[in-house]
């Protein structure tokens, strides 16, 4: 889903505006110029915003009222709405335009595109939109690895197919889902790379299901994107899984890692057994790219029992191999995450406000995308990205956001995957909107946001 990104600001070009002007102004703020009741000229501006929304939230609407005969204020202004498929306007709500003409109302829970205009003195406004995506989520096992206590393993194999579900709302049967895996082979160019591995058809009462076989053992980040279909035109993606995929073991030399995955700063025990072997030598091997050669990066020697143990503290998600004699051990990939702190400026807003989330991520790869998260509205469980920033050189993020609609509403910040560290979501944070204070507001350029990718 994309927002756009907001600053509040009184627009001067609107306090002496006269019916010529509104005609050259940007379409944000244009009006339609018609006879009052009160006998003289009107104009009316409206706003939507955000632009696009995730379904279940809401939409501010505002603008101004300016008539030559009382300025504005006092005025009673409707605004109306009509929602994709809906064949007439019904209205919105009703309200009065405060000091300087200036009003606010908010449109709730939104579940299809919509189309609104305002009416104040007999005059209409210019017709605004906001687009509506629908809300996907996708589960699978717990992400983590059946080798520490955070979840169940991956493995690779047709004897190991891994099963993700989930749910579109509202639900549109019919429509296709893609299971995708980023591309982290390719340094930090992976942000846009994202290819289909499987897909999807939505079912009755908007749920789905996938089964997919891994191949190669590695860092997998997973995400569910839905495209536009009937009553959506724009596409919708789940939050993103990450897991740690490793091969089935080999009985004659096994290796198992102690915790998987690791934070970065923390170490990991490997161990193992060589079958039927007392007092040999065992090499560890590793390296930290699909493309590059294992290496030497220790050695030991069994116990009587065949059994060894390495101690190790990576920096980067690393793989690693164990080899006695002629025998080795099946590949072991050991995941490192990020490390993330998380603060939100305030908890309480009005509706149009903004809240700066900021922190740390180590280690530091400068550029790096942040993404902040908000819940999804409802019952469906998961986050969809609402704004994104980057890591400093210094490894510090800022990323403010405008909120509208009101009620309260979860966030959380995600510091995303890539070849060398994994996926780390930061704690949640409630942000409580409240009623909107009346002003205008210009728009800046859109943020960017993950693409589709491959579908």
């Amino acid at each position: 889903m994309r927002t756009t990104k907001l600053v509040p600001a009184l627009v001067a070009a609107i306090a002496a505006m006269t019916p010529a002007a509104a005609a050259a102004a940007p379409s944000h703020v244009r009006t339609s110029a018609h006879s009052s009741a009160l006998g003289g000229a009107c104009l009316v501006s409206l706003a939507a915003q955000p632009y696009e929304i995730a379904s279940g939230e809401s939409a501010q609407l505002f603008g101004r009222v300016r008539c030559a005969a009382d300025g504005g204020a006092g005025q009673t202004v409707t605004v109306y709405e009509r929602a994709a498929g809906s064949s007439a306007f019904t209205t919105l709500g009703t309200t009065t335009a405060g000091a300087d003409g200036l009003y606010a109302i908010v449109a709730p829970a939104l579940t299809s595109d919509t189309l609104f205009y305002a009416s104040a003195a007999s005059t209409r406004s210019t017709t605004k939109a906001v687009k509506v995506a629908p809300v996907v989520t996708v589960a699978g096992p717990t992400e983590g690895s059946s080798q520490s206590m955070e979840g169940a393993a991956l493995l690779t194999g047709p004897g190991h197919r891994v099963t993700f579900t989930g749910a579109v709302s509202p639900a549109d049967a019919g429509a296709v889902v893609v299971l995708q895996r980023q591309n982290v082979s390719g340094g930090f160019s992976w942000f846009e790379q994202w290819r289909a591995i499987q897909l999807g058809v939505v079912g009755p009462g908007g749920v789905y299901s996938i089964s997919h076989v891994f191949v190669l053992p590695g860092d997998a980040n997973l995400r569910v994107l839905i495209r536009h279909h009937r009553r959506f035109d724009i596409r919708g993606l789940s939050n993103t899984l990450s897991y740690e995929i490793s091969q089935p073991e080999n009985a004659s030399l096994t290796l198992k890692a102690s915790t998987n995955p690791i934070s970065d700063g923390q170490s990991v025990t490997l161990t193992g057994k060589v079958a039927g072997a007392s007092d040999a030598p065992v090499t560890l091997t590793a390296h930290t790219d699909g493309n590059d050669p294992f290496s030497t990066v220790a050695t030991a020697t069994t116990n009587g029992a065949g059994e060894y143990s390495f101690m190790q503290s990576p920096t980067t998600s690393t793989y690693y191999q164990v080899q006695s004699g002629s025998t080795k051990s099946t590949v072991q990939f050991e995941g490192v995450k990020y490390v993330l702190t998380a603060a939100a400026s305030t908890e309480t807003v009005h509706s149009g406000e903004a809240v700066t989330f900021s922190g740390t991520v180590t280690p530091v790869h400068q550029g790096h995308p942040v993404y902040l998260e908000r819940q999804n509205v409802g019952p469906r469980a998961g986050f969809h990205v609402v704004d994104v920033g980057a890591v400093s050189s210094t490894g510090t993020y800022s990323i403010t956001d405008y909120l509208f609609g009101f009620g309260s509403g979860v966030y959380r910040v995600v510091i995303p995957g890539d070849f060398a560290n994994q996926a780390q979501p930061s704690q949640t944070f409630t942000i409580t909107v409240t009623a909107p204070t009346p002003a205008l507001v210009a728009p800046l350029p859109a943020a960017t946001f993950p693409g589709e990718g491959q579908v």
